[in-house]
């Protein structure tokens, strides 16, 4: 599929950055685009990254994954707040990370939020923070947990999805035979006393790390709807797998590669996936009220600027922000024209090859919706793109 492609590099706060995205954009042949009168996207108005807090705590534990931006005051968190989980452990190891932090915008310093036991007996496998999580209006805390016992998928569990009370203690968890290994960051239409939360499994058929993985053909996207009883914890009224027949692989770099983002559009009628094996993003019709799987959905658009697309977000315009895992990218796609519009670096780290392969996680737009929050799990570091 053609696509009519600009890429932008930005301008950061640091001259060394910036220098870098240059030397990067002049290696990859390319140069920044000129700056536009009328920007057509978010990216375009994008011209700092402000590096915020290191997100290790005092356990050790990191590469930070999923982000959360907190809607409402409540507990130990501020509205606004954002929160960020960690996927490894001090020693590294993945699937281990039990650990939660939060940032505060209005006194710019970091807490530990939630610290939950690695051996949680409720949850298969144990806990190892992934990339699901979100904080509903009531106050209540959910994130999902893909563990493993030694850092690989050999050891991996099926895994859970943890309830903590809003000030980080754990209220109850949710696993069932629809829940196996939770990944991708959630998307979520909360109504307050009752809400319906999308999250991705790639742990079906998935397997050990030894020679060539295959490829399953088995991840899920589920939908549970959720009752939320004033001043009780959340429970699932119903769960309905809206898709499935997404790829997932083992891989012993990154875990596991799976469809990652989840993102509604404004209207709720479409959910959109970022198929991470497929390089494509794919979109489900009817996502709340469908009572029978989409399969794969159909596809908006894949490869050109996509590179193993990971977590996702949706701006304030309705475009769809992605971040590659094999660069240090996000992506801005239309997808009412089905349009990649720019790719821009917003890791430029030449550690890896390309620059910022599999540092890019977690993603999600600021409360002014004129900017976003972004991980570098390379350096455990809490970024905003303003």
């Amino acid at each position: 599929m053609k696509h009519t492609t600009r890429t932008l590099f930005h301008h950061t706060a640091h001259a060394t950055r910036a220098a870098l995205a240059l030397a990067v954009a002049a290696a990859l042949g390319t140069a920044p685009a000129g700056a536009h009168a009328d920007p057509h996207g978010l990216l375009e108005s994008i011209h700092h990254h402000s590096t915020l807090i290191n997100t290790v705590p005092d356990n050790g534990d990191q590469n930070p994954y999923a982000i959360a931006v907190a809607p409402v005051s409540a507990g130990t968190v501020k509205q606004g707040d954002v929160l960020v989980d960690n996927f490894n452990n001090a020693a590294n190891l993945q699937g281990t990370g039990s650990t939660i932090v939060d940032y505060h915008p209005d006194t710019q310093q970091m807490s530990l939020f939630a610290s939950i036991p690695r051996d949680l007996k409720d949850c298969p496998g144990g806990v190892g923070l992934s990339t699901s999580m979100t904080m509903l209006k009531s106050g209540w805390v959910i994130v999902g947990s893909t563990p493993s016992n030694d850092g690989t998928t050999n050891t991996k569990g099926a895994g859970c999805l943890v309830v903590l009370d809003s000030s980080g203690k754990i209220a109850r968890t949710i696993s069932s035979a629809n829940i196996n290994d939770p990944w991708g960051n959630m998307a979520v239409v909360d109504n307050g006393d009752h809400a319906s939360v999308f999250v991705s499994n790639a742990g079906f058929g998935v397997g050990g790390t030894s020679g060539e993985p295959p490829v399953s053909r088995h991840a899920t996207v589920l939908r549970l709807d959720l009752d939320i009883p004033n001043g009780q914890a959340p429970v699932v009224k119903r769960e309905t797998v809206v898709a499935d027949g997404f790829g997932a692989q083992a891989d012993k770099d990154v875990f596991l590669v799976g469809p990652t983002g989840l993102a509604l559009s404004a209207d709720n009628k479409l959910l959109y996936v970022s198929d991470a094996i497929g390089n494509r993003i794919n979109v489900i019709d009817n996502p709340l009220t469908r009572g029978t799987s989409a399969g794969v959905g159909r596809e908006l658009t894949a490869d050109g600027l996509l590179r193993r697309p990971l977590a996702m977000v949706t701006t304030p315009q309705g475009h769809l922000l992605v971040t590659n895992a094999l660069n240090g990218q996000v992506v801005e796609i239309d997808p009412v024209a089905a349009k990649q519009l720019y790719a821009r670096w917003i890791d430029a780290d030449k550690a890896q090859t390309p620059p910022g392969s599999g540092d890019l996680f977690g993603i999600a737009m600021n409360p002014a919706g004129d900017g976003f929050y972004y991980v570098e799990d390379d350096v455990n570091t809490l970024v905003l793109a303003h």
